[in-house]
């Protein structure tokens, strides 16, 4: 799925792999079911006034942020349910990006004059630089990124001299790298990446020795695998609050959905105008945001609202290190 530009530089690059056969051996054998979607959520779409494309990534109560583009630019955005704010880091020459709130702050990220990536912290009144001090600059678009904040604690991935990506934790003094062990580095970029944070549990995505992309739990001292059983060509962790994990898989023709997991069952989150695949990025409450692609390419945000509660359509036996397997899936990187 093609979106917004900016966000996510240093985001590994997704490309499709078939499921490998050795897997087997590695992995525990267990079940988890999977529910439809059956018209359980309400969706409206949220479009920037004046956008040409809109990506809706983080949630916390009324209030919402992302990114949009205008022209040749991108910035952030902050909509609290009546109106639109551009959030544009002050050190930003190509881009703002706004991935993740709580409360009244904000994180994200933007690009410089040399097109490396900082992230940062926003209060409402000011931006302040983030960057991990072990970040590099091996390629374009490196550095670091902030994705998803929870109280004091942020979370995000940063780039090293040498390319590989690495996660983090950052507690307002110190950061702490987040490797997962099952993660590998078979091209520049790939690695392991935070993107959502709710008390002690993080969430994210890492690409094994094989390049496929898998999600991960991290509960402070163990990782967890998480992959949508329908994830044939991979699975993306995107956010969590308390028990509940948000995110996108690609499914044996390599089209994105978003995924709620409860601890127990995924249930398919499809936006019905998202022809072109669905991601779900963030959660509060009830309420689910993220981003779809119409059948012209264009990306727009959207909020989708539970009605009632799904029930699960059948048991999968899944394999999994962990809650879950199915290890694959390797799309194209954002673009952000």
């Amino acid at each position: 799925m093609s979106h917004c530009g900016g966000p996510n530089p240093i985001e590994p690059r997704m490309k499709s792999h078939a499921m490998p056969k050795n897997i087997a051996s590695l992995l525990i054998i267990l079940f988890a079911s999977h529910a439809a979607q059956a018209g359980i959520y309400t969706f409206t779409s949220l479009d920037a006034p004046g956008s040409t494309g809109t990506d809706v990534y983080g949630i916390s109560g009324g209030n919402i942020v992302g990114q949009y583009n205008a022209g040749s630019s991108s910035y952030g955005f902050l909509y609290n349910g009546t109106t639109w704010t551009t959030l544009n880091d002050p050190s930003a020459t190509n881009w703002t990006a706004a991935n993740g709130i709580s409360g009244g702050n904000i994180v994200g990220q933007y690009s410089d004059g040399s097109r490396y990536a900082h992230g940062y912290t926003y209060n409402g009144t000011t931006f302040t630089t983030l960057d991990d001090p072990l970040t590099g600059h091996a390629f374009f678009g490196a550095g670091t990124g902030a994705q998803g904040i929870d109280g004091s604690k942020v979370v995000g991935f940063y780039s090293d001299g040498s390319g590989a990506t690495h996660g983090y934790v950052y507690n307002g003094t110190t950061f702490t790298a987040l490797d997962d062990p099952s993660a590998g580095h078979a091209f520049t970029g790939a690695g392991t990446a935070a993107f959502g944070i709710s008390g002690s549990n993080i969430v994210g995505y890492y690409n094994d020795a094989t390049g496929l992309n898998n999600g991960f739990v991290y509960n402070g001292t163990s990782y967890t695998t998480l992959n949508d059983p329908l994830g044939l060509n991979g699975t993306q962790a995107r956010g969590i609050s308390g028990g509940n994990i948000v995110g996108e898989y690609n499914d044996a023709a390599n089209k994105s959905h978003g995924f709620l997991y409860n601890g127990t069952s995924f249930t398919t989150i499809d936006d019905p105008l998202g022809v072109n695949g669905t991601t779900v990025t963030g959660i509060s409450g009830n309420t689910l945001v993220g981003y779809y692609e119409d059948a012209s390419g264009t990306t727009h945000g959207f909020r989708a609202d539970a009605t009632s509660t799904p029930e699960p359509a059948s048991i999968i036996m899944l394999a999994g290190a962990g809650l879950v397997g199915l290890i694959a899936r390797w799309s194209r990187k954002k673009g952000k």
